[in-house]
């Protein structure tokens, strides 16, 4: 099985020579590990796990080291230098990725970040990069179902929320304002939670679990916070903003309010206009 470029790979090793380690990369190719991956532990046939992209001389060479992406994800890169072919951004190999200046969106500068999807050039057969997002962002939702966790990637701020890029599936979601308690930026990534998969394709998102369990954890966050405090008592209540209850505990005033009313209940707390004490 040939090695897959601009991915990870378990190969094995043929031999050494001065400059590193050559593997074993599938259809006749070996593959330089150079010297400053290897240890003293390694021996001809053991199997290594590793990165595979192109050098300076665009042949392909293995790395142990971790780039902050690979081919078919996106991620938020900065621009390490430019030249008159385009930009090259760092994503945490010796090799920094080039985006053409036909694939970047707007120009790009030195020290900025953009979000960038990673693929290999049909062309050229390089790995490279692109800011034009909107043919490698998918509909393929078939996969998400409500309360899902995902990783998104935030890249566009609407009139109704936050556009953001679902990792994994590469297909959009939203975050809507009235349902997110603080700034989010261009390039956040962030845990969030799938509340809803429409026909259309689009997935409505938010930043907590909803639900009961969500409420009973928080409930005991709540109240260790309460055991906490010196005098056990916490200026929160029906009154308060969504933003300083956000600020706090990191949840919703719904999340905050349901918590509440479950430690009451259960006569854990007592409440006032002024906030909640934990009960003797």
């Amino acid at each position: 099985m040939q090695a897959i470029l601009g991915n990870y790979n378990t190969l094995t090793i043929t031999r050494f020579t001065e400059s590193g380690a050559y593997l074993d990369g599938g259809d006749g190719l070996e593959i330089l590990m150079p010297k400053r991956y290897t240890t003293a532990t390694m021996h001809p046939g053991d199997e290594v796990r590793v990165f595979v992209y192109l050098d300076q001389e665009n042949r392909p060479v293995a790395t142990t080291e971790k780039p902050l992406a690979k081919v078919g994800e996106f991620a938020c890169l900065t621009v390490a230098w430019l030249n008159r072919h385009g930009a090259f951004l760092n994503w945490g190999l010796m090799k920094d990725l080039f985006v053409p200046f036909s694939e970047q969106s707007v120009k790009m500068e030195k020290g900025r970040s953009y979000i960038i999807y990673i693929y290999v050039d049909e062309v050229s057969g390089r790995i490279v990069g692109t800011s034009k997002l909107a043919r490698h962002i998918t509909k393929n939702t078939e996969a998400l179902q409500p309360h899902d966790e995902v990783e998104i990637l935030v890249y566009k701020q609407t009139d109704i929320g936050y556009k953001a890029i679902i990792l994994g599936p590469n297909c959009e979601g939203l975050l809507y304002h009235n349902e997110v308690f603080r700034p989010l930026h261009y390039g956040d990534r962030l845990t969030a939670y799938v509340k809803k998969v429409r026909e259309d394709g689009n997935v409505d998102l938010v930043l907590q679990t909803a639900g009961r369990q969500h409420t009973e954890d928080f409930a005991v966050t709540l109240l260790q916070a309460l055991q906490a405090k010196p005098n056990h008592f916490i200026a929160l209540s029906d009154n308060s903003a969504p933003e300083d209850i956000y600020d706090l505990f990191g949840v919703s005033k719904k999340t905050f309010k349901r918590a509440v009313g479950a430690l009451y209940k259960e006569r854990l707390i007592i409440l006032s206009d002024d906030g909640i004490k934990l009960a003797n």
